[in-house]
């Protein structure tokens, strides 16, 4: 009984706006509200962070100490919706984040007599970064789903990824599956109807509408 409710709370979770999680995380005993908003951004800030050339275990601290970092300031009152979007403000403390350890290996480099000019990109550039991955994590999450919580067989996903993410010719993928090139868009039609779905609720629960 007690795995289940924790189950039920993570889902409903999942598909929070960002007003309804930030709220959540006023909550110190709202562990699973933190566990949402964690899973939910430390993978956009792992590939900005490896896209800005820090190795993985940097990546990693990088990204804990600004979800850290975010929900202390945002406790302490210092985060205004009104004034900006959450991805800015993440942003902005990651940066520092790097900026830290672009500075520690220059002082590196220097000291080995190497060049220590490292520049981290404008911020436009780190937007732009940040919302790319975060289009790669909502389709990820959303394949996810559909994986998990859709009637959908396995066979029938693998022939949609490999349509639309994979890239393959229908016929190659009717080949590969032994199934008639029919069945394969069948397939490809039945996914579709459910990732949108899907999809739209993730776009909102990550206010990607916002993004230009």
């Amino acid at each position: 009984m007690v795995v289940y409710t924790i189950t039920e709370h993570r889902m409903s979770t999942t598909h929070q706006t960002t007003t309804a999680l930030l709220a959540g995380l006023f909550d110190p005993d709202n562990h699973a509200v933190w566990e949402e908003f964690h899973s939910r951004y430390r993978p956009i800030i792992l590939a900005v962070a490896r896209r800005l050339g820090l190795s993985e275990q940097d990546a990693a601290d990088v990204a804990q100490e600004t979800l850290v970092k975010f929900l202390q300031e945002y406790r302490a009152g210092k985060y205004d919706r009104d004034r900006g979007r959450l991805r800015t403000w993440i942003v902005s403390i990651a940066k520092f984040r790097v900026a830290d350890l672009y500075r520690a290996k220059a002082r590196q480099r220097e000291r080995r007599g190497e060049s220590a000019f490292e520049e981290l990109p404008e911020e436009d550039h780190l937007n732009k970064m940040w919302d790319e991955e975060c289009r790669h994590e909502i389709l990820r999450r959303g394949f996810q789903e559909l994986r998990e919580s859709t009637k959908l067989d396995d066979r029938t996903i693998e022939v949609f990824k490999r349509l639309s993410i994979d890239q393959r010719k229908p016929a190659d993928v009717a080949e590969e599956q032994s199934m008639s090139l029919d069945a394969v868009y069948k397939a490809k039609r039945r996914c579709l109807e459910q990732l949108r779905v899907i999809l739209q609720r993730l776009n909102d629960a990550y206010e990607i509408h916002e993004v230009a």
